[in-house]
């Protein structure tokens, strides 16, 4: 067993997308499509359901890729807590933790707690947590 894909419910499926190919070097996989119809709603369990897709490749990834979906009716929540039970977050290695993490606050993300070394002082293992836009929590990880 493999994952496949992994897939963030937004509330603007472009914008979100922009966010994740200008600042996170992600890569369009395919022309967005807009998935609708009975199989569709019988799949995920709503009816009448209707989807705009946006398929994107991790840097260096074909698998797992990264799915955009905007739901044409949408149910609204809080933004995600780093502690509650569910899917968490989305971690991604980097070169630069503070570079990374300037970039994304400059392209409307927000930045959850400090910057922390877990490593030694020989060997630095830097880690950040911040928000997409959307409030997604990521996690970035800078070994040293």
């Amino acid at each position: 067993m493999q994952i496949a894909h992994i897939n963030l419910v937004a509330r603007d499926a472009d914008a979100l997308a922009r966010f994740y190919i200008d600042v996170l070097n992600c890569e369009p996989l395919r022309a967005p499509k807009v998935l609708s119809g009975e199989k569709v709603g019988r799949g995920n369990g709503l009816p009448n359901a209707q989807i705009y897709s946006i398929w994107l490749r991790f840097p260096g990834l074909d698998r797992p890729f990264l799915e955009i979906h905007q739901h044409a009716e949408m149910v609204d929540r809080d933004l995600p807590r780093v502690n509650e039970p569910g899917f968490g977050h989305l971690s991604f290695a980097v070169d630069d933790v503070h570079a990374v993490l300037a970039t994304v606050i400059k392209a409307g993300g927000t930045q959850i707690g400090e910057i922390t070394d877990f490593g030694t002082a020989d060997k630095p293992f830097l880690i950040a947590y911040a928000r997409d836009p959307e409030g997604n929590v990521l996690e970035f990880e800078e070994p040293g």
